[in-house]
């Protein structure tokens, strides 16, 4: 989980970086010679390309520990029965309130960060698939190295984004840049949250994702 957690670090800011200068160039190497005689468009292309795949990978990853792990399923705390709505509403006013009423277990992942996580992922999943609307409308041909498959395959998965998002190719793409300001708003939040609870809480949260576990404390 951890190394995940950094991959999927590393890949944001990444494909955030190459994306912004897809849809607006914004430097060039060499300024004295011309940007494409660097493939500069075309290495920011390909390292946004790359670092969506290693996305996929990582959510195929999670979707696979979100039912399969053997140490904590999150998919159970995104049930949304009465526990999980009472522990979820409880996080949230312990954390408008500044953890004035802490009265739930925070040992283990708990129903308000397992939704939103589960938020961030639904973004991903909607980046990955307007993603490939923009990529495959590339394919004008319908051919690609690897087959006719390829293209057919992305358009009969990602077309349907067209209609969803206004009827055009430019609000695929606007709907891709917007969502990654939300993503971008997310990560911002996520920082601030997992700072609190170390602050507040007092159980080393923040040093989960580095050395892997945190302090919890024994029952009385």
């Amino acid at each position: 989980m951890r190394i995940n957690h950094w991959v999927v670090a590393v890949c944001m800011v990444a494909a955030v970086l190459t994306g912004l200068y897809i849809g607006h160039p914004y430097y060039q190497s060499f300024i004295a010679d011309p940007a494409v005689d660097k493939w500069v468009m075309a290495w920011n292309r390909w390292i946004h390309f790359i670092a969506a795949i290693i996305f996929d990978v990582s959510s195929i990853v999670i979707a696979y520990l979100y039912f399969f792990s053997r140490f904590e399923k999150p998919y159970k705390k995104l049930i949304p029965n009465g526990t999980n709505i009472k522990e979820f509403i409880a996080v949230f006013v312990n954390l408008v309130t500044f953890n004035r009423v802490k009265k739930f277990d925070s040992s283990h992942s708990d129903s308000f960060n397992t939704v939103f996580f589960f938020i961030f992922h639904l973004m991903l999943a909607w980046m990955l698939l307007t993603g490939l609307q923009l990529y495959v409308h590339g394919l004008e041909s319908g051919l690609s190295s690897i087959g006719k498959w390829w293209p057919a395959m992305l358009h009969l998965v990602t077309d349907w984004t067209i209609p969803v998002t206004g009827g055009t190719l430019m609000d695929v793409r606007i709907s891709h840049h917007e969502t990654m300001y939300y993503i971008i708003a997310w990560v911002m939040f996520h920082i601030y949250y997992q700072v609190w609870r170390t602050i507040f809480w007092q159980e080393g949260d923040i040093a989960i994702v580095i050395g892997g576990s945190k302090y919890v404390k024994d029952k009385e």
